[in-house]
């Protein structure tokens, strides 16, 4: 155990010390469910686990509250697994190592990822795969929960109720490679756009910070047009909802023609570096055109190279559009998140987000275009629905009268841009009562993720509260 197991409270904390612990991909979450299943067997607790992996523990009212309305508490197994490139981690066997900075709690190098209260009976629902696509709720058995209203634990902003969120869907692109043999006088250098900050693809993408992808493929492209060259690799991005913080390429040309390539990617990084610098001042290029450069692969055509990089410009990236209903919501965006080539291909995947089913079909539909026009392949996923507001929510109103006796002030109600498993199990449960809240938790899907300590506490308070709180209204 770390320090963090002493933090208060530490009912939470302690349980967050033993998780650093477990190794929990999306679709690797096995170990997660055993130590979730392990605890509720020690505790005494009914469990099942439906056909995909999501896991329902179900826990009696206590006493005097057993027959009020089960309420569901909900969060997901996995998480995402992001590190600096320089940072030497295996996030399938290695613990991950928490640091206290202040008033946060942060890792090292990485992402983070009571028997005596008064509620009513509960069933607290764990899903799977959640932050690869939302995929464990989709197969959700919704047939395991008998609550009818749900605390969604899995929001980043202490003071927000979230009561909405974007739907979502995922496209792949891939494009065939074709190779050219390097020539006698050919020089390689390898590139590496890195110190992006990166972030949540729907929380973050307002802050409108940088692509690595994105710009790598802008520099190189600027390049292109006076002194073409041929790439023999391309790759960045490690997830769907992240924003890709670092991004590389091998490039190959004739003799000086490389030094010419090379002065003139500088020159456009050295203005994307200036344009950027408000969001992003800690982007930096480096490169390595020395004989000894490590760069490896068969050089690809000038015909493949010039289709990737104008693919790859092409693709759209960051807001698309903004609510009209919602002051400050992003209504459609989209994350251009992964690159990579094997095999004589290169694959591009992208992840858009809308709260409007038109706008985000309108949206897959150019990224679809852009790819065809390009020659690839294209694949889309099959899209998550949105979660719909409800302003007259029962649950809300508890909610907010709770929060403002417990912390002081009635919390702000919003929707999200972000994609919730509420809009999924909103629609395999139809009358289902749901909201959303969660302590701060900064930057996530990136390094710098931190959660906010004091924060957690609250958020503590504020949950034990709102089931007593409703275990009391039932009884009325």
């Amino acid at each position: 155990m770390t320090f963090v197991s002493s933090l208060e409270p530490t009912a939470v904390w302690t349980q967050f010390d033993t998780i650093l612990t477990i190794p929990r991909a999306s679709k690797d979450e096995e170990r997660m469910r055993r130590h979730v299943t392990a605890t509720a067997d020690r505790l005494g607790l009914t469990h099942t686990v439906d056909a995909a992996g999501n896991v329902v523990v179900s826990k009696p009212g206590s006493v005097g509250h057993e027959s009020a309305h089960v309420t569901v508490l909900q969060s997901h197994l996995d998480m995402v697994q992001e590190k600096n490139s320089d940072v030497a981690f295996d996030f399938g066997s290695d613990a991950i190592a928490p640091q206290r900075k202040g008033d946060y709690v942060t890792a090292t190098g990485t992402t983070l990822g009571s028997t005596d209260l008064p509620h009513g009976p509960l069933e607290f629902l764990f899903t799977i795969d959640e932050e690869t696509g939302l995929t464990g709720a989709a197969q959700l058995d919704a047939s395991l929960l008998k609550g009818r209203r749900l605390l969604n634990l899995d929001s980043e902003e202490e003071g927000i109720v979230y009561v909405g969120c974007a739907g979502g869907g995922d496209t792949r692109l891939t494009l065939a490679t074709e190779t050219v043999e390097p020539g006698a006088g050919d020089r390689r250098a390898t590139l590496a756009v890195t110190g992006l900050k990166g972030g949540h693809s729907g929380c973050d993408i307002h802050l409108q910070r940088g692509n690595a992808i994105g710009l790598l493929a802008r520099a190189l492209w600027s390049a292109y047009q006076t002194t073409p060259f041929r790439l023999a690799s391309i790759q960045g991005g490690s997830a769907h909802n992240a924003i890709p913080r670092e991004a590389f390429a091998t490039i190959v040309a004739e003799g000086n023609v490389l030094n010419e390539v090379v002065a003139t990617v500088r020159n456009e990084m050295e203005a994307i570096q200036a344009e950027f610098r408000p969001a992003d001042p800690r982007i930096a290029l480096s490169i390595d055109d020395s004989a000894q450069s490590a760069g490896d692969g068969v050089p690809w055509s000038e015909d493949t190279t010039a289709t990737v990089l104008r693919l790859l410009t092409s693709l759209p990236h960051g807001v698309a559009a903004m609510s009209y209903d919602i002051p400050d919501l992003v209504e459609t965006s989209n994350n251009l998140a992964t690159v990579g080539g094997t095999n004589g291909s290169i694959v591009i995947t992208t992840s858009t987000r809308s709260s409007v089913d038109a706008a985000l079909d309108a949206l897959r539909r150019r990224i679809r275009a852009t790819g065809e026009l390009a020659g690839a392949r294209v694949e889309e996923g099959n899209a998550y629905p949105g979660w719909k507001p409800n302003l007259d929510s029962p649950l809300l109103d508890v909610v907010r009268r709770v929060h403002a006796e417990v912390l002081g002030a009635e919390p702000d109600v919003k929707a999200i841009h972000a994609g919730l498993e509420c809009g999924i199990i909103g629609k395999k449960t139809p009358g289902i009562d749901m909201i959303s809240f969660g302590p701060t938790i900064e930057f996530p899907h990136s390094p710098d993720e931190r959660v906010h300590v004091d924060s957690v506490g609250r958020f503590y308070r504020l949950l034990t509260a709102t089931l007593a709180a409703l275990a009391q209204e039932d009884a009325k």
